[in-house]
């Protein structure tokens, strides 16, 4: 049984007021800006290699798509993020570096990369209990449908 003194300490509600019109709080403006699979991931790549080239990124960043990165890219340059060089040569040379404003947001994002490199275990092991469970059900809701 949990007692009020054992239970872990909620954020204080005061580093997440709103600020600006439009916005709920800072976190909601923060997750605006990534929002998308992808995001995330193309900024840590930045930030580790420095200015990209569009084929490193698409390496890096297994699995996505050439349409998704070219979107996700040109509204990380929109929302000045990621500045994107091209050098105007033949055969065409872009690279994609950081802002400062990029920079900011991916020393925040730190945090995270540690917390699911210390975690990775045990958020795999709890994801594979998940699609076990998951399985199942399905199983018996395709025997009643067929």
């Amino acid at each position: 049984m949990t007692t009020e003194t054992q239970k872990r300490p909620t954020p204080e509600p005061a580093t997440c007021t709103p600020t600006l019109p439009g916005f709920t709080c800072g976190l909601d403006a923060t997750l605006r800006v990534i929002a998308g699979k992808w995001k995330p991931l193309i900024l840590y790549f930045v930030a580790q290699d420095g200015p990209t080239r569009y084929g490193a990124l698409r390496r890096a960043v297994r699995d996505v798509s050439d349409k998704m990165l070219i979107q996700h890219l040109k509204e990380l340059e929109a929302d000045g993020l990621v500045k994107r060089t091209d050098y105007k040569e033949i055969p065409p040379r872009v690279d994609y570096s950081l802002t400062p404003l990029g920079h900011s947001l991916a020393q925040a994002l730190v945090p995270l990369c540690t917390w699911g490199t210390e975690n990775m275990a045990e958020v795999a092991r709890v994801f594979a209990e998940r699609d076990a469970m998951v399985l199942p059900e399905e199983a018996g809701r395709a025997r009643q449908d067929g």
